[in-house]
C-alpha cells in the first residue's frame, strides 16, 4: 500500500448510509439457525482496513483516505496532538514502546521530533501516519509470551513463541471517550499507554479469514464497513452489551476509599489515568486518579467517605460496572477478593427471552470444560488421573473439584456467568453454558441450536498482547469452515464481530457523530468502529453493508427471527443485521 497522500477532513470521513431499504425481514425466515463468533480487540481500520472492493463497492477502509485530493483539511492521524503542548502543532513522528519498534534499536531512528511541550526530543522509525504491523512483526515472528504470562511492552523479537505478536494496548471506559474527542478521532496516541502502536494496521488480505473466504468455492458474505462496539470501553462491558443490552450495577459496593473501592476517579478531561503523554493538569484530581471497574462517583454521593473527586457534569457516574470486573461465581480470577467480584446479576439477557419462547441457544466457550471440572466433557483435556495433565493448565480446587482452567482462560468473557439465572448447579447453567468443543461436533453433525454464541479460548481469540493474530484468523476459518461444510449450512447465518477495538485507532466517527443521525446512542456508547462479516453458505453475492450498526444490532436480528422483545432501548431503536441479508439473496 502506498503512503497516505492527501490530507482529508474528518466532516468527510464519517460513513453515510446505504439507500434506505424496505422495512422488510423476509430473507431471515431461510435461516433457522444463527451463529455469532465473538473475537477480540481489533478496531475496523487495524484488520478490515484495506480488504477493498465487494460486489463492486469500496469498503470504507484505509485506502478512502488517498481517494480525495487537495481538501486542505488535517488529515485525521495528522491531529494526534500532544495534550501538554497547546494543540496547534501535531506530532512530527509517531513515538513506540512496543519492545519491536522502538528506536534506536532495534529500529533505526528515520524520524525526530522536537514538537513544543513534547519534553524530551521524540527518536522513531515512524512518522505521524498510519503504518503496517506487518513490515515489522510478521506472523511468524518470536514475539508471543508464554500462556499466562504478561509482557507488558511485548515480547523481543528471538525471545518469545511464534505467531507476531505485539503489546497490548489500553481499551478502558474512559480512556476511549477521550480518545474519541467527540468524533474527531485524534487523542488515541496521546490517550494510549502504548502511543503510536494504535496507528498499526494489518494487511488484511494476508488474513487466513479473508484468503478463505476468497477461495474457490468459499461461501458469499458481507462486510459491514459501519458497525461500532455498542459501549465504550473494554470486553467486560460489551460482552455485557452483547446479551443483555445494558450496563450492569454493581449492588452495595464498598465506598470507603480503601483497595476494595471499586470507583474510578477521573480529571476535568475525563481521563482516569496518566499515559506516556498525557499528564492531568487539573490539580485537584491530578494526584488522585484511578481507572478502576466502576464509573466515579456522583457529585454529592453521600457514600463517598473518603471524599475522593466525584466526576464533572456530563461524565458518567455512580455504581455502573464498566471495566473488568471478576464474578462472583466460579470461574473467576484466582485470588480475586470477595468484594472486588460483582453480586450475581438479574437483569434479563437474550437467553432468558430465547427461554421463555422455548428456542435452544448456547454459548460456547473455549476451554469451558476445564475450567468447570467436567470431566467427561468433549472439551476436557486434563486425562483421568485426578492432576490437571494439561500443561497450560492452572489448577484450582474450587468447592471440593478440580478445576483446570487453561492459563489463557479469560474469566471476564464468560458473559451469562455474571448471571444469578446461570448460577452453577442450575439446569440452565448445564443445558445452555457449553464447550466450544461442543459446538463443533454440533456443527459438523448437523445438530447446531436455533442460537449459538461461540467465545474462542484466549490462545484463539486474536486478542493483542497474549494471542497472535494469526492464529486466532486460522481458528477463526476453522469454525466457519465446519458450519459450512456441515449439514446445517444452508439454514445458518454466521455472523463475525469483535468485542471491542483493542485501543486502536479508527478513522469513521461512532454515533452520533457520524453521518448518520439516526443512529441510537447514548451515556454508554457506541464506542470505536470494529470488524463485522455477515456469511452464509444460501448467500448468493458478496457486498458490503454501510447501515450503521452496533453490537446490539446482533440482538435485534436475533429478536426479529424469533420473535422477541427488546431488551434495552438500544436494541429496541437500532438497525438489524437483517440488512446484510437483503444485499447478499
Amino acid at each position: 500500500m502506498k503512503f497516505f497522500k492527501v490530507a482529508l477532513g474528518l466532516a468527510a470521513l464519517a460513513t453515510a448510509p446505504a439507500a434506505a431499504q424496505e422495512e422488510d425481514h423476509g430473507g431471515l425466515g431461510d435461516f433457522d439457525k444463527i451463529v455469532v463468533i465473538y473475537q477480540e480487540n481489533h478496531s475496523f481500520d487495524n484488520l478490515y482496513g484495506l480488504w477493498g472492493e465487494v460486489g463492486e463497492r469500496e469498503v470504507n477502509g484505509l485506502r478512502a483516505l488517498e481517494d480525495v485530493e487537495h481538501s486542505g483539511q488535517p488529515a485525521p492521524w495528522w491531529t494526534q496532538i500532544r495534550s501538554s503542548a497547546d494543540g496547534s502543532k501535531p506530532y512530527l513522528c509517531l513515538p513506540q514502546n512496543d519492545a519491536n519498534l522502538t528506536s534506536p534499536a532495534p529500529l533505526a531512528t528515520g524520524c525526530t521530533d522536537n514538537t513544543a511541550g513534547a519534553g524530551s526530543p521524540i527518536n522513531s522509525a515512524f512518522y505521524n501516519r498510519p503504518f503496517k504491523i506487518d513490515d515489522y512483526i510478521a506472523a511468524i515472528d518470536t514475539t508471543c509470551p508464554a500462556p499466562g504470562v504478561s509482557a507488558s511492552n511485548g515480547v523481543a523479537k528471538g525471545q518469545g513463541l511464534a505467531g507476531g505478536c505485539t503489546r497490548d494496548i489500553v481499551h478502558n471506559f474512559y480512556s476511549e471517550q477521550y480518545q474519541i474527542n467527540g468524533g474527531q478521532q485524534n487523542r488515541y496516541v496521546t490517550g494510549s499507554n502504548a502511543m503510536g502502536l494504535v496507528m498499526g494496521y494489518y494487511d488484511t488480505r494476508k488474513l487466513p479469514i479473508y484468503e478463505y473466504l476468497h477461495q474457490p468455492g468459499a461461501p458469499k458474505y458481507v462486510v459491514e464497513d459501519n458497525f461500532f462496539q455498542a459501549a465504550f470501553g473494554g470486553s467486560f462491558l460489551n460482552h455485557q452489551w452483547l446479551i443483555a443490552a445494558r450496563t450492569p450495577v454493581f449492588v452495595n459496593p464498598v465506598t470507603d476509599g480503601s483497595g476494595n473501592d471499586l470507583h474510578s476517579v477521573v480529571d476535568a478531561n475525563g481521563m482516569p489515568t496518566k499515559t506516556p503523554l498525557y499528564s492531568s493538569t487539573d490539580a485537584a484530581t491530578a494526584a488522585k486518579l484511578r481507572d478502576r471497574s466502576l464509573t466515579a462517583y456522583c457529585a454529592g454521593d453521600a457514600r463517598n467517605a473518603a471524599k475522593l473527586p466525584p466526576a464533572p457534569a456530563g461524565v458518567a457516574c455512580g455504581d455502573y460496572v464498566v471495566n473488568t470486573t471478576q464474578p462472583r461465581a466460579w470461574p473467576y480470577a484466582p485470588g480475586t477478593a470477595d468484594a472486588e467480584r460483582l453480586p450475581p446479576l438479574a437483569d434479563k439477557t437474550i437467553g432468558d427471552l430465547l427461554t421463555d419462547k422455548v428456542t435452544d441457544w448456547a454459548w460456547y466457550s473455549g476451554g469451558w470444560d476445564n475450567a468447570e471440572g467436567n470431566t467427561s466433557g468433549k472439551g476436557w483435556t486434563n486425562g483421568a488421573g485426578g492432576v490437571c495433565a494439561d500443561p497450560n493448565a492452572n489448577p484450582q480446587t474450587i468447592g471440593g473439584v478440580l478445576r483446570c482452567p487453561d492459563k489463557n482462560f479469560q474469566y471476564h468473557h464468560q458473559a451469562f456467568n455474571y448471571f444469578a439465572a446461570y448460577a452453577p448447579g442450575t439446569d440452565a447453567r448445564k443445558a445452555h453454558l457449553l464447550d466450544e468443543a461442543e459446538f463443533i461436533d454440533a456443527a459438523k453433525n448437523g445438530k447446531l441450536k436455533a442460537v449459538s454464541f461461540v467465545k474462542p479460548l484466549g490462545a484463539d481469540n486474536e486478542h493483542p498482547g497474549y494471542a497472535s493474530e494469526s492464529t486466532g484468523s486460522n481458528h477463526l476459518v476453522a469454525l466457519v469452515d465446519a458450519i459450512v461444510k456441515g449439514p446445517d449450512a444452508q439454514k445458518t447465518l454466521i455472523v463475525i464481530t469483535y468485542d471491542e477495538f483493542g485501543g486502536a485507532w479508527d478513522h469513521v466517527p461512532p454515533p452520533p457523530h457520524n453521518a448518520d443521525k439516526s443512529a441510537p446512542s447514548d451515556q454508554w456508547g457506541p464506542g470505536t468502529r470494529i470488524p463485522a462479516l455477515v456469511i452464509s453458505a444460501r448467500f448468493r453475492r458478496s457486498g458490503v453493508d454501510s447501515q450503521a450498526h452496533d453490537t446490539t444490532s446482533v440482538l435485534k436480528l436475533i429478536e426479529e427471527r424469533f420473535g422477541l422483545p427488546s431488551l434495552s432501548t438500544r436494541d429496541a431503536a437500532v438497525r438489524s443485521l437483517s440488512t446484510a441479508v437483503m444485499i447478499a439473496r
